[in-house]
């Protein structure tokens, strides 16, 4: 077991795993960032981010010290949970779960990328069902919310097909340029009438204990 149980936390589905994002595994993962490969068109992600930074290197050291910050930042007010998606022993993206304010509200949200050699399988609704299983049964939310711009139809087909209701819009800049965002709201009882049986969670309850929940 690692000495840091938020990185030791694992959710494994019958194709993928997510796994803690330990600086062995975003080693493993810098090739792909560094080739552009977890970018598309139109961007899904809004500024900043260092995926809009043009220089490779520079764009991994970037990625790179913003998971450092977030890893760190573990209190009341806001909690980050960094996962890399491993196919068949290959990272192949991130799926990360988001709390703000958890202890009062309850509410997390979350944040995916998946490598272009890899999209069209149904791993990026695989991977939000897996985070969805450890944001409701393993750290007790009682709703999860969603965002992404109107012409992300991927992110916008998986909130809906996994029963997330429309919760209004929103306004972002990508690449300095206004884009207009669709809002997503889940519920934990409508989480309950979908939930799958074959999600499985690993090492969840030393995490909690790290986690300001309540």
């Amino acid at each position: 077991m690692l000495s840091y149980p938020l990185l030791d936390v694992r959710v494994s589905t019958p194709v993928l795993e997510l796994r803690g994002a330990t600086d062995e595994l975003l080693d493993q993962l810098a090739p792909v960032v560094h080739a552009g490969k977890m970018n598309a068109e139109p961007s899904p992600y809004d500024d900043p981010i260092s995926f809009h930074e043009t220089d490779p290197d520079i764009r991994v050291v970037k990625w790179l010290r913003s998971i450092w910050r977030g890893r760190g930042n573990v209190d009341a007010d806001r909690w980050r949970l960094y996962f890399v998606v491993v196919v068949d022993g290959e990272p192949v993206g991130m799926q990360d779960v988001v709390g703000a304010s958890f202890s009062t509200f309850g509410t997390v949200t979350s944040f995916s990328w998946l490598s272009v050699d890899h999209r069209g399988r149904g791993l990026g609704k695989e991977m939000r069902q897996a985070i969805l299983q450890l944001a409701f049964e393993g750290l007790g939310a009682k709703e999860a919310t969603s965002d992404a711009f109107v012409d992300n139809q991927a992110s916008n087909a998986i909130s809906r097909g996994l029963g997330y209701a429309p919760d209004g819009f929103d306004r972002a800049t990508r690449r300095g340029e206004p884009a207009l965002l669709n809002r997503w709201r889940l519920s934990r009882e409508t989480w309950e009438q979908h939930r799958r049986t074959d999600i499985e969670l690993h090492n969840v309850d030393a995490c909690r204990a790290y986690l300001p929940l309540s």
